[in-house]
Order: C-alpha cells, then structure tokens, then sequence
C-alpha cells in the first residue's frame, strides 16, 4: 500500500539543538543598529554589552546581588572558568546523566585531578539529588540536552549547604525554572533558547561564589580569559560589561533583539509557556501510539526544550541505523532538519522545542515523523 505524505510542511523545519532556531521573523535587517567597527571598550559598546546583563538580570529573575558575566566560548568557557577558578578549595561531587555532564568529570578528575565523588545515571535517567552531599562543591546540568532530562526542581538543594553548587544551565535557560538561591553558579549560552549566535556565554556568580574567588587561590596557574579576579578582589568590570576579551558587537546586538522578543511574549512566563506548548505536543505524539517515546524514563524529569526520542517498533532490528534512515528522510523532504540525537546519546531523535520554535511548525512536523517512520519501516519488509 501506497504511504502518502502529509499536505502541510512546517513553515520552518529548523528544530536544531544548538544552535537553534533564531527569533519568530527574524531579518539580518533587525541588527541595523550594532555597534559595528567601534570598540567594546566604547561608550557604546559597553552601554550594550550593560543593556544585556541587565536585561537578562531582569527576564530570568537573577537576584541583584548576583554578578552577570559575558565570557568567551560560550557555555563550556562559562563552566571552564567555574571550574578552573572555584573548585579545588573541598571535595567535590560531579554529578552527570548524559555526555555535557560527563565531560565536566573528566575535566575535574582527569584534568584537574580534584578529590571528587562521582554520581552517574543511564541516559533517560537522572541521578537521585537527595543522595548528594551538598557540603562538597556540586557540579551538574540542569537539563541534559542530548539526554532530555531534566532537573525538575531544586528542592533538594538546602539552602545551608557548605559547599557551591555549580550548575549548567545551557539548554533550561530562559524556559525552566532556575531557583538562584539555590544555586551559586549558572552558565549558559545565547545560542539555545533565544535563539542566539555561538561563541559567547553568560556566567552567574552568587555571593558565595564571589567570596570563594576572594578567599581561595588554586594550585594551578589560570589561563588569562579565566582570571575573574586581581589583588584578592573581583574584577567587577567583568560583569558591568567590560569583558576579558573581545566579543562581537554583532553577536551582541543579536542576543538584545533576542531578549526584545522575548520580553514581548511575556518573558520568562511567556518562553516557559511556549516551550511546554512545542514538548506537550510531541508527548501526546508519543503516547498515542506504541512505536516511539521518550527517553526520559519519568515523565517528571522530561525536558522541555530538548525533547528526547527513541524507536521502540519490535520490527527495527537496528536502531541506530533506523533512526539515521529517518533523520535523513525528513531531512530531504525539508520538514526536519538537524533532529537526529547526539552521538554519544542512544539511537534517537532529538527535536528542539525552546521557546523560539512555533507549535504550529512542530504540529506540522509530526505527521512527517510517522510518514517517515512508515516509509522505513516498510523499506525493511522489503528487504527482509
């Protein structure tokens, strides 16, 4: 029997996890007004390099007692400088459930060589917050983005804790909850949830954090761009805008459009609503028929911007191949691009669903997932 493919295509098949689809019309046009060809250190560029921490300050909630850093090298020079700059002063607890995670083991193990204890979980699991000791330096994901789990609160983070609580929140961001009292680093970059160009991170200190820079001196000499601090004391221009290296003016002026948009469909409330609309529609995808689902193994720790899948059709005897197979089909077609899951990750799609993707274009895409799941699945009947 002949399978038709659907009559509607998405009206944008980006659904990359990073980086990911820009800005609901966004035009080069709408970055007319970057400071091209002027310094950073201008009036004007650190006026808009202070628009962007204060206007992210603002979206996410972040307390104002806490510091707002633009650094280099997007969100892994974020957590590199945190790691590099924080850690070594106590023991610490590396926690990781997918390959984000684990590569900061290996940096603070293998590289660092910090006395750590090691808590991992399966891809589509997560690890148990409540058996971690938070007198130790902590150090997680918030949302695994090539796992989809995610954190789904911080409750069992006391507020008393000893040790800091190093978090990277790279892919939750402007559509999860972050409780900042609970957390003493956050890190992320512009090119995931709104939607921003690569190469600059944003990194959050606390009070605490602050206050272990002051106090504490590693063993290990620090790269210049990781050097928040001079005499004993924070380089507080780092976080009024005036950055360690130079950033783009035109990256800059990308990620204020961003946070434009943002604030006019109703900030964080308004991201959080659009990203839960775009995963809800995929979850009533998947529960309603029996051969794809989540990886996320609890529906509680389902993330809801890098939403997980996995082929659970009896028939397909090699996954990794059968999900390739799929990718490619929907990638050819135009409905789907860059959906296939992450290498390290088990066989799978992985479909972005932050807040700059429209439900409309992810509702529209979803008839062409189970064409082309079809589609395969009757290519291997013929070759059986």
């Amino acid at each position: 029997m002949a399978i038709s493919a659907p009559a509607t295509r998405p009206a944008n098949p980006r659904f990359s996890s990073g980086p990911c689809a820009k800005i609901p019309g966004f035009e080069l046009s709408m970055l007319a007004d970057a400071a091209l060809g002027r310094s950073h250190r201008a009036k004007i560029g650190k006026d808009k390099l202070k628009a962007a921490i204060e206007t992210t300050r603002e979206i996410l909630g972040v307390p104002a007692d806490y510091r707002i850093g633009i650094v280099p090298a997007s969100d892994t020079g974020a957590v590199e400088m945190a790691l590099w700059s924080l850690l070594g002063a106590r023991k610490a607890t590396m926690v990781a459930w997918e390959s984000f995670g684990a590569g900061w083991v290996t940096d603070v193990v293998k590289q660092l060589k910090i006395d750590a204890e090691v808590k991992t979980a399966e891809y589509g699991e997560i690890v148990d917050f409540a058996t971690l000791d938070f007198d130790t330096d902590v150090v997680f994901t918030w949302n695994g983005t090539t796992s989809g789990v995610r954190l789904p609160n911080g409750d069992a983070i006391p507020a008393d804790r000893a040790g800091l609580t190093i978090c990277d929140a790279t892919s939750a961001a402007f559509a999860q909850d972050l409780p900042f009292d609970k957390l003493d680093v956050v890190t992320f970059s512009w090119q995931k949830v709104l939607g921003g160009e690569a190469a600059h991170g944003i990194l959050i200190l606390s009070p605490r954090a602050v206050e272990r820079l002051e106090t504490y001196t590693p063993a290990w000499p620090l790269p210049k761009i990781f050097r928040m601090t001079k005499g004993g004391k924070l380089i507080e221009g780092i976080f009024v805008g005036e950055t360690i290296n130079t950033p783009s003016m035109l990256c800059v002026e990308d990620y204020l459009v961003a946070l434009d948009w943002a604030k006019s469909v109703g900030g964080l409330k308004g991201l959080q609503d659009r990203a839960n609309a775009n995963a809800q529609a995929i979850w009533d995808f998947c529960a309603a028929r029996d051969w794809i689902d989540n990886l996320a193994v609890d529906p509680a720790t389902r993330s809801n911007t890098s939403v997980c899948l996995k082929f659970t059709d009896p028939r397909i005897t090699d996954g990794a191949a059968f999900a390739k197979a799929v990718q490619k089909r929907l990638e050819a077609e135009g409905v789907a691009l860059d959906v296939g899951a992450y290498r390290d990750a088990p066989a799978g799609l992985r479909i972005w669903c932050g807040g700059t993707i429209e439900t409309l274009d992810i509702e529209a895409m979803l008839p062409w997932l189970e064409y082309a799941f079809e589609a395969e699945i009757a290519a291997l009947a013929e070759t059986a």
